[in-house]
């Protein structure tokens, strides 16, 4: 277990996925969720769009947060194309954006922020996933299940469909599933070792 040296971590996100890894990373955490609106103004890119929702994630904390108190948020999106693409809203969103990866590459963006009494810090990572040829069946199958439903992009790479489909991976595969685990667990450290 991690020793926090008094900080009381918070993750500030509902995801399973997310709370999962701080479980693996023996991190004592409590969750607490603020829900906002998850929007961004159409100028943003990429990496740009994921730091600006942490941003807007963090903001219901600021007023009320304690000194040794560390409130972690996160954002994942795909990047692919010039657009972004967050959680599908229905099925047919889902098939759509699912078509869309077919036999090509995108980005999978994760920013994550750690907010203390006096600052906000934020990191991200970037990784590339290339799927492969993608049928109107496989799709059709994999969006019956649900999953698709609560993942940026419509897609899990831990699903099944995922290492079926997916061909190669550049980057941190955690950061894939939500959260850049490795470099989260070494930033926890720098700021528990600062103070």
């Amino acid at each position: 277990m991690l020793d926090t040296k008094g900080f009381e971590i918070i993750l500030a996100s509902g995801s399973p996925r997310r709370q999962d890894f701080f479980d693996k990373m023996q991190i004592p955490f409590t969750v607490k969720v603020i829900p906002v609106a998850e929007d961004f103004p159409e100028k943003l890119n990429g990496e740009e769009i994921a730091q600006h929702i942490v941003r807007q994630k963090s903001e219901p904390f600021i007023k009320t947060i304690l000194d040794k108190q560390l409130i972690i948020t996160a954002d994942t999106i795909v990047w692919h194309k010039n657009q972004s693409l967050g959680k599908p809203k229905n099925i047919k969103e889902a098939k759509k954006m699912l078509n869309s990866l077919s036999n090509s590459t995108h980005e999978v963006i994760t920013a994550v922020g750690f907010l203390q009494k006096s600052s906000l810090e934020i990191i991200y990572e970037v990784s590339r996933v290339t799927f492969g040829h993608l049928t109107e069946l496989e799709i059709e199958n994999y969006v019956k299940t649900q999953s698709p439903l609560d993942k940026a992009g419509g897609y899990g790479i831990q699903d099944l469909f995922g290492l079926q489909n997916i061909f190669s991976i550049q980057g941190s595969y955690s950061n894939i599933i939500g959260l850049p685990v490795a470099q989260v667990f070494k930033k926890i450290k720098e700021i528990i070792s600062k103070n």
